[in-house]
């Protein structure tokens, strides 16, 4: 579970450095050359296969470990005790379950419409280079109010769950030590900003533009 995280890990850094092309480049076409590049180049296709196994993995290994602890503990004890748990980790499964919901929200909006819905429109650049205009899809959601709001609140629920990942992840390796570990909580607290302010302030530079 630990290895398939991390690996999603690093999969959000290479989409939030794709979805900033929106807002930091005067064109769309460089957000539609790095799609274009990741629908049809056939190592970036091996690599959805791995993609999805992993979400799946870290999902299955998720459900086990919390029905074992489930069984271990049938019942609660009379008086919590959680000078040990921090808030994360305590609602961990809660941020889960909002996750994995955006998760399938998100993949249905983008993944699977363009892929297996309606054909995705094309543009034709001055350079004569023709391909999908998939940033126009993420332009029209991103002018929607609801889904702007929507989608900066399930990131903010992410990042929550990414803190508490993070340290884990590394800890369950067997990263565990004093001199270590303050340096990955640290880590994984700038990872955590980056990912949740990256992604909350494209379609808020989107909409308000």
């Amino acid at each position: 579970m630990s290895l398939a995280g991390i690996f999603l890990l690093l999969f959000l850094l290479v989409h939030l450095g794709i979805n900033l092309l929106l807002i930091l480049c005067s064109s769309t076409e460089y957000f539609n050359i790095a799609s274009h590049f990741m629908r049809t180049n056939i190592l970036i296709k091996i690599f959805e296969v791995v993609l999805f196994g992993g979400i799946l993995l870290h999902i299955i290994y998720a459900v086990i470990l919390q029905i074992q602890n489930w069984i271990a503990r049938p019942t609660d004890y009379k008086v919590a005790n959680y000078s040990q748990t921090s808030v994360f980790s305590k609602y961990v499964i809660h941020t889960a379950i909002v996750v994995f919901t955006f998760l399938v929200i998100h993949l249905m909006d983008f993944y699977f419409s363009s892929k297996f819905g309606q054909p995705v429109k094309e543009i034709t650049y001055p350079d004569g280079k023709v391909m999908e205009d998939l940033s126009s899809m993420v332009l029209a959601k991103f002018q929607l109010a609801a889904f702007v709001w929507g989608y900066i609140f399930c990131f903010l629920i992410l990042g929550l769950h990414l803190h508490h990942g993070f340290q884990s992840a590394f800890q369950t390796l067997g990263i565990n030590h004093k001199k270590y570990t303050p340096v990955i909580k640290g880590a994984g607290l700038v990872y955590t900003l980056l990912i949740v302010i990256g992604f909350s302030i494209i379609p808020l530079v989107i909409f308000f533009k």
